[in-house]
């Protein structure tokens, strides 16, 4: 299996066309061609971690700090109920002090309030406790999205700092706790890594399989000049090869794991403008419009050329309609867009004594 994904992820001419095509036609037979509509705010970029990667890490200098209010989260929430988005994603930087985590609590009961419990909620905040994640999937929250970024162990080493603060096995322990505590979890990777291999990006499709994962959002890593890993970009794939690579890895997903949720994500709009709609022509049907207000979304930046930093949440959402549109696909308004992966694995299962 694995020199079958290797060659997929390698493939050029009408070997690539075909594997396109595959994967459309089993996304289109297993979950249709709807894209599902995640708003995404982006709470805060304060954060106690510093993987080498990221742009907000907590030890560069460069970034101004924010942290949305109570107020500015609950009015961007209600933008996307009131436009029919059908879910939102609170994504920020990780913190798992008390203040932080009951705060989160707090407004999930009132988004949930406020939206009269139709709005669905999926979180992107991090390594947390069992207890924390079973607080949040009580108070309204029901997808958690956590990244591995890789499942190789010995890159995950070269990409963070040594200690007990950026852990794989840790990572990999909070994924189980997700899934125990009854989210549907979602993880991912980076594409195009430094000391990175096809063979990694093989296995990294095997892991999610493995995990038994719903959902994945994952596309090219970018560069950030005010990051550790920078040194490193004379490694790189040009741009260009990268989003192929990313293309390539959500085709041969959707073909590994035909009915799980796969999101095609900004970064690969930050390569070329249309990198979004050939990711959702070949097997991706989640996207993630971003509603952050436009006074702190150009502080939330984990890689450089973000796009859309500059728009309002209307135009975001008119290009993004457009975009869907051209990708032949249909946009599904109002709807929660799970997992039918997760669906599918919980209706077999016997009821809970």
């Amino acid at each position: 299996m694995i020199e079958k994904l290797e060659k997929m992820l390698i493939c050029r001419g009408g070997d690539e066309e075909r594997l396109y095509a595959e994967a459309k036609e089993i996304k289109n037979q297993t979950i249709g061609n709807k894209v599902y509509l995640r708003g995404l705010i982006e709470i805060s970029n304060i954060c106690t971690k510093d993987c080498f990667y990221c742009g907000i890490r907590k030890s560069n200098t460069e970034t101004a700090r924010y942290a949305l209010s109570d107020e500015e989260i609950l009015e961007a929430a209600d933008f996307a109920y009131t436009h029919r988005f059908g879910s939102i994603v609170l994504q920020g930087g990780e913190r798992s002090d008390r203040e932080f985590t009951e705060r989160i609590t707090r407004l999930l009961k009132e988004i949930k309030k406020n939206s009269n419990n139709e709005l669905g909620i999926t979180l992107s905040l991090g390594e947390q406790t069992e207890d924390t994640y079973k607080r949040w999937f009580d108070a309204g929250a029901h997808r958690y999205l956590l990244r591995i970024e890789t499942s190789n162990p010995e890159l995950y080493a070269k990409i963070h700092p040594n200690n007990a603060l950026h852990s794989h096995a840790t990572r990999l322990k909070c994924l189980e706790r997700l899934q125990r505590t009854g989210y549907q979890t979602g993880t991912g990777v980076m594409i195009g890594l430094p000391f990175q291999t096809i063979t990694d990006l093989a296995n990294d499709l095997l892991f999610l399989q493995s995990m038994d994962i719903d959902m994945v959002g994952m596309g090219p890593y970018l560069e950030h000049h005010a990051t550790p890993l920078y040194q490193y970009r004379h490694l790189l794939l040009p741009l260009e090869e990268r989003l192929r690579l990313s293309i390539h890895m959500v085709a041969a997903l959707r073909l590994l794991m035909p009915d799980i949720n796969i999101a095609a994500t900004t970064a690969l709009q930050a390569i070329q403008a249309d990198g979004r709609e050939k990711a959702l022509e070949i097997g991706a049907n989640v996207v993630m419009p971003n509603i952050t207000p436009t006074t702190n979304r150009t502080l939330y930046k984990l890689y450089e050329n973000k796009p859309g930093t500059h728009e309002g949440a209307a135009e975001s959402m008119r290009k993004l309609e457009e975009s869907i549109l051209k990708s032949g696909c249909e946009v599904a308004y109002g709807a929660w867009g799970d997992s039918r992966h997760f669906q599918s694995k919980h209706s077999t299962s016997p009821p809970l004594a």
